[in-house]
């Protein structure tokens, strides 16, 4: 059955040739012409992105270096790759959603519902680049379709773990007002920047004890009035990771 699984998250061949599309995050915003269709493509999508384990070691790593330190994740990522990982999940906030939960289109309600078995369903008896009719997600509630628990528009339901996540983030944010902190922001770009990148620069504003690290190829930078107190890398972010974990373990091994 695996073995099925993987051999239809490979054959993309046919939505390059069909659709005009080459890669993955443009595939996202394709108008499918059937819902049927829409699964097709969204179930794969899915499975590889929140199901599948991420081929690079770049969240053991960062894992390793926060291990037995207070620390709290905010990201926009919604493919759960911090929890897989090993995160604790009570120090994640996943503000954008998850990859990994159904909500109603409306919606009816703030619910989401887990869709790993009715994913995986839509993976293996997909054909021909469609799902069967019988598998379309529509809400237990009011049966209109289902889909991404994923903020795009002002019809993102926020569940109750949801605002139990962002209430842990405030108390974590209130305990350490005005105390010593990293932030450290990996890969945000100017998309949503107002979640983590700007928030993070009045943080460290507001805080002469706060230091703030950026680590993004490409986009490393920060406003003139924190830059004393900023730290700025221009590179891959699994490079910089690995070697400061190696540095880390060299100084642990180096006091025993």
């Amino acid at each position: 059955m695996d073995e099925f699984i993987v051999q239809k998250l490979a054959d993309l061949s046919n939505e390059r040739g069909q659709y005009g599309f080459h890669d993955m995050y443009s595939g996202g915003f394709y108008p499918y012409g059937t819902p049927e269709e829409h699964w097709a493509y969204w179930s794969r999508y899915i499975w590889i992105n929140r199901y599948m384990d991420p081929p690079k070691p770049v969240y053991d790593d960062l894992l390793k270096l926060v291990q037995g330190k207070d620390y709290f994740v905010l990201t926009t990522n919604v493919d759960h790759c911090f929890q897989k990982a090993g995160f604790d999940k009570k120090r994640l906030f996943y503000t954008q959603g998850d990859y990994g939960l159904f909500q109603c289109s409306g919606p009816c309600r703030q619910e989401t519902f887990e869709n790993e078995r009715i994913i995986k369903a839509m993976v293996e008896r997909q054909r021909d680049m469609r799902v069967p009719s019988s598998l379309i997600p529509r809400c237990p509630h009011c049966g209109e379709p289902l889909t991404m628990n994923l903020r795009s528009d002002n019809r993102f339901a926020e569940d109750d773990g949801w605002h139990a996540a962002a209430h842990r983030y405030a108390e974590f944010l209130r305990r350490n007002k005005g105390m010593k902190v990293l932030l450290l922001e990996l890969g945000v770009g100017y998309n949503t920047p107002g979640i983590i990148k700007y928030p993070f620069w009045e943080m460290a504003a507001q805080n002469p004890g706060a230091v703030y690290a950026c680590l993004n190829l490409g986009q490393a930078a920060c406003p003139a009035e924190i830059s004393e107190q900023s730290i700025c890398i221009d590179a891959d972010i699994g490079s910089v990771l690995r070697a400061a974990l190696k540095i880390s373990l060299e100084k642990t091994h180096g006091l025993e």
